[in-house]
């Protein structure tokens, strides 16, 4: 018996339909990792993509593709279902609050530290992430990836800064030493990673590189399937 899930995220209110591209990108290659599921995939942002992707499906499991809880995932996407006469549905919980991301985010920064044969005590590593200037869940979720990261690596400067909220992300990533590296904690190359944060850094004078954001490593389809099948 096929069984189904949906991978919801927030997309590009601007341009809706490159993001839109990419969850359906997702949602096929954790479709390879689950044979017998059913994935769909749609952003919040696109008109009525939500409501096609629950239509004529019972029971289903929802994975929030979002770095935290908040209105989006708490009211904005219950609303949303409910509204579109989802019924049965079970919502995960979301992409950044699972422990798997939080290694994932340190797995990367070894990674990188070690590609580059840099020793972590020497180096500055800046998390970039949303924030809020009304929920302290996002700036919450990002700590824990924080101080994943600090517990599993002797980083000699971890910072962590933010678009909406303070500390800012420019403020953040100022005077760092050379041997300094930034991971964008969001999901996908939209928004805030192409315009927001290469500004910020910019802004700060920071003149390291930029790793690419945490939810398009590789391994990502297999946690969210792992996390669907639970």
């Amino acid at each position: 018996m096929t069984k189904h899930a949906l991978i919801v995220a927030h997309g590009q209110p601007s341009d809706p339909a490159p993001a839109e591209r990419d969850l359906d990108n997702v949602a096929r290659a954790v479709s390879r990792c689950l044979p017998d599921w059913h994935i769909r995939a749609a952003t919040l942002a696109t008109p009525g993509a939500l409501e096609t992707a629950v239509d004529g499906v019972v029971g289903a499991r929802v994975m929030p593709f979002f770095m935290s809880d908040g209105w989006f995932t708490k009211i904005e996407l219950p609303r949303r279902l409910a509204a579109a006469g989802a019924q049965g549905f079970m919502t995960l919980p979301a992409f950044g609050l699972m422990p798997e991301a939080a290694a994932l985010a340190v797995q990367i920064v070894r990674d990188a530290l070690s590609q580059r044969g840099w020793n972590a005590e020497d180096s500055t590593v800046v998390l970039a992430a949303h924030g809020s200037g009304r929920s302290r869940a996002p700036a919450e979720a990002a700590a824990r990836i924080r101080d994943a990261i600090a517990h599993a690596l002797p980083i000699g400067d971890l910072r962590l800064g933010f678009i909406e909220e303070a500390p800012l992300l420019e403020d953040a990533a100022k005077d760092a030493n050379r041997r300094a590296l930034c991971l964008p904690l969001f999901v996908a190359r939209w928004g805030h990673v192409v315009s927001d944060v290469p500004a910020a850094l910019d802004a700060a004078g920071f003149a390291a590189d930029c790793l690419p954001p945490l939810g398009v490593h590789a391994s990502v389809p297999g946690i969210i399937a792992r996390a669907i099948a639970g």
